[in-house]
């Protein structure tokens, strides 16, 4: 059994805070959107099961010994053949991340129908959580997100987390709207909805397939609709710190929001874990370093001074 069962890739990110080509001290650590997410779940005091392929090389072992550090089960395949796909982000200026991938034909692209529909078999998840990168890695691991979300009676969401450099946005859009029949929970940017929907109103349109669409805005904060007897329509704003590093702030978001459904808290109580779990990740560098404990939860509050929990 695991509270939460999610899959795709993760790489080994080295990190510079001056432009790469000119050398110097790196920051060496692990990327990925969906370890992201299990590490913030498993912060939150949950049972988290990551499930992937990395290299039989040392960078593919700092993956799984991080996971597991964070107490994040992590099932992975240690593939002969295949490399541990890698990010770098280095910084021309102060305030602008640039962001490199190396992974095309990586371990993780290798991933199965066979291996996503064994572990659900075995881990009975009462969550699943996919998103739109693993699909676009290769036709094996589309196929095996495809088998994850068509397999399982446990409730589904879906990051859309479009990466124009994997994918058109028309073949985005068509494998995501395969997936749709059989998500509980959609995440999408502001600027993503049309990949899921060609309607004049998108959220309506897609809560008649969805129960959820959560829909991010940045410094414009957060919706959530969710369709009831009547459709419920909420916001939160984003909450007032200082922004250091806005990379991971989706994944931080998207925890925040999965650890309060599985405590079975209210919609609006959800946004407001998902946007405190975002605002303590945009405070500081990395992925996932700084993403909060279920006792951290109080430290960022309301303008108003009420204690988001």
């Amino acid at each position: 059994m695991t509270d939460l069962l999610t899959l795709g890739e993760t790489m080994v990110s080295v990190r510079t805070e001056r432009p790469m080509r000119l050398g110097g001290d790196a920051q060496l650590s692990i990327a990925g959107s969906e370890s992201n997410v299990a590490i913030g779940v498993a912060r939150l005091g949950h049972d988290v099961t990551w499930l992937s392929a990395v290299g039989n090389d040392e960078p593919g072992r700092l993956i799984q010994r991080t996971l597991r550090a964070e107490n994040v089960d992590a099932r992975v395949r240690f593939a002969d053949d295949a490399f541990t796909g890698f990010i770098a982000f280095d910084q021309p200026s102060h305030d602008i991340t640039r962001v490199s991938y190396h992974r095309r034909g990586s371990a993780a692209s290798t991933l199965t129908p066979d291996e996503t529909t064994a572990a659900i078999t075995e881990l009975s998840p009462t969550l699943i959580h996919v998103t739109g990168i693993t699909p676009a890695l290769s036709d094996t691991a589309r196929a095996a997100t495809l088998a994850a979300v068509r397999t399982t009676n446990a409730q589904v969401s879906l990051d859309v987390n479009y990466r124009a450099r994997l994918w058109s946005r028309a073949d985005a859009a068509a494998t995501l709207r395969e997936l749709l029949p059989h998500i509980h929970t959609v995440f999408a940017s502001d600027d993503e909805l049309d990949l899921i929907s060609d309607a004049e109103d998108p959220i309506a349109d897609l809560l008649q397939t969805v129960h959820t669409v959560v829909v991010t805005a940045g410094g414009k904060g957060a919706w959530s609709h969710t369709r009831t007897p009547e459709p419920l329509a909420i916001h939160r704003p984003a909450l007032p710190v200082t922004v250091v590093d806005s990379v991971g702030a989706g994944d931080a978001f998207v925890s925040g929001y999965l650890s309060a459904t599985l405590d079975n808290l209210s919609p609006e109580a959800r946004l407001d874990r998902a946007s405190t779990s975002g605002a303590f990740c945009v405070t500081a560098y990395g992925d996932w370093e700084s993403l909060p404990t279920r006792d951290d939860l109080t430290l960022l509050t309301h303008a108003q001074g009420t204690a988001l929990r």
